[in-house]
């Protein structure tokens, strides 16, 4: 071996790294950058900053922008359209979903609806607190049990959300568990004006779930996280910090979705 000292890592990327400051230059108000901004962010000569930004044109990172400067090219939508391509909705709620997990030491769950069912995509649990509830990943139930599945039926359009109804099976599960159609329509209306559901032993005994939604692009209701606890464990008085936490969720998810389906 030589006895000379190898490079850093940094030492032997600092072009790419020098690139990757230029393209990290850009933010939703900052859409162009002119050549001695980028000499001084990298505390380099406007003539070195040139050479920098003329190589990333040339890559189709940058281009000209038609008023002077530089602007994001198009290499740079064709590798976000990639990785969109490359993220489902559970890899985009997962994350977020395991941060209310471990706030609220309960179990987090993420469903959609197919039909007359809803699905379980995923969920996130730490610690030793899980409950155990009929949600597994891809288990279906009925629309009428639970807090996600109100959710996902609260902002359909009545008619349509009437209709499910009416034609579903609505099975009890429980003895506070809703089957009246006209009963569910009323409590659809309630979950609407307050932007989440809150059940309570309606599909698992002595289990309670706190629900919301997620929107897509179009600000459609696509999916809902939902945290799941034992009823003894969330008192009333709780109700609302849990709610205010799976909306926060629930928002958080959404603008993600929406970022990667852009």
């Amino acid at each position: 071996m030589s006895g000379s000292a190898s490079p850093s890592y940094r030492e032997r990327n600092s072009t790419a790294d020098r690139a990757l400051d230029i393209l990290l230059m850009f933010t939703d108000t900052q859409l162009v950058v002119s050549g001695s901004a980028v000499a001084e962010r990298l505390g380099v000569a406007r003539s070195t900053a040139y050479r920098y930004l003329q190589s990333l044109v040339s890559s189709r990172f940058l281009e000209e922008a038609p008023g002077g400067g530089f602007r994001l090219g198009l290499r740079v939508m064709e590798i976000a359209r990639l990785a969109r391509r490359s993220y489902g909705l559970s890899e985009v709620a997962l994350p977020v979903m395991t941060e209310l997990a471990e706030d609220v030491h309960e179990t987090v769950l993420l469903t959609r609806r197919t039909g007359e069912l809803v699905v379980c995509v995923d969920m996130a649990q730490t610690g030793t607190r899980a409950v155990r509830i009929s949600y597994e990943r891809g288990s279906t139930l009925p629309l009428n049990a639970g807090a996600s599945a109100l959710v996902l039926l609260a902002w359909l359009p009545q008619e349509e959300a009437r209709r499910l109804l009416e034609s579903a099976s609505l099975h009890r599960f429980t003895p506070a568990t809703l089957t009246d159609v006209d009963i569910l329509m009323k409590r659809l209306d309630h979950i609407r004006r307050a932007g989440y559901s809150v059940t309570r032993g309606e599909l698992d005994p002595d289990v309670m779930g706190i629900a919301a939604p997620v929107r897509d692009e179009r600000q459609q209701v696509v999916a809902a996280v939902s945290v799941a606890a034992l009823a003894s464990r969330v008192f009333p008085e709780a109700e609302a910090e849990f709610a205010r936490k799976v909306q926060e969720t629930a928002q958080k998810i959404s603008e993600r979705l929406i970022a990667v389906g852009g």
